[in-house]
């Protein structure tokens, strides 16, 4: 459990122990419904040709579940041959953590071994639950409660989901080679809450559909994620939601 801050505005009432406990439940509804994605990533790493062991040493080394789900969704669809396309996707969806990292150094401000845990549990979900708290002591508390529930709940359940793609075989019989899409889906929703970010998914989608057929596998994420850049950068649609 992290130290309290004296910048915090709490106090040691009642109220900020209710706060706390808040926070604290808050970080752990967010842990578990993340986690549940474990399975789907663990059976299609193992539809993908990973093993029970590589699929779990892969959930614990890189535990950011749009990086994973991009490097075993390329590799399902185009075998080892696509490994550099799948692993420049994972890389370049892995990129917003170092802006995450950024944003949460002065709230975080790790000390001795926290140092090594806290960019490992740098993650959308932490980062959000964190910045929806009021204090600093409270974002540090929402911080490490959901990202150490999402690391142990995660590791998991991508252990059960291998055993579980392991065990039925072709995963694909059963639906689960579509996983990686229906995660992705689910991740974004709820993020376009503005007219930019909706045509910014629009954009990168259309385009991945339409060269995909006639690009290697992997290489179609490249590209959508280049016209996603692109449009997010000149920001045309946020600047008329502004305007209005």
């Amino acid at each position: 459990m992290p130290e309290r801050d004296d910048s915090d505005a709490a106090t040691d009432d009642g109220s900020d122990v209710d706060g706390r406990r808040r926070v604290i439940r808050d970080g752990l509804a967010v842990g578990l419904a993340t986690a549940a994605y474990g399975i789907s990533f663990g059976a299609l790493a193992v539809a993908s040709g990973l093993d029970v062991w590589q699929t779990c040493f892969l959930s614990l080394v890189m535990f950011t579940g749009g990086s994973q789900f991009a490097l075993v969704g390329v590799l399902a669809s185009g075998g080892v041959a696509a490994g550099p396309a799948g692993i420049a996707s994972a890389a370049l969806l892995g990129l917003r953590n170092i802006v995450y990292g950024m944003r949460m150094a002065p709230v975080v401000r790790p000390t001795g071994w926290r140092r090594l845990a806290a960019p490992w549990l740098t993650i959308d979900e932490s980062v959000a639950v964190s910045l929806a708290q009021e204090g600093t002591g409270r974002r540090r508390l929402g911080f490490w409660v959901t990202g150490a529930a999402i690391f142990v709940g995660w590791n998991l359940t991508t252990l059960l989901g291998a055993l579980i793609g392991d065990a039925i075989g072709d995963t694909r019989l059963w639906g689960l080679d579509a996983a990686a899409a229906a995660a992705f889906l689910g991740l974004l929703w709820p993020r376009l809450t503005s007219l930019q970010a909706g045509a910014t998914a629009v954009a990168a989608a259309v385009v991945a559909a339409l060269v995909t057929p006639v690009l290697m596998p992997g290489i179609p994420v490249l590209v959508a994620a280049a016209v996603a850049l692109v449009v997010g950068w000149f920001n045309l649609f946020g600047r008329r939601e502004v305007s209005a």
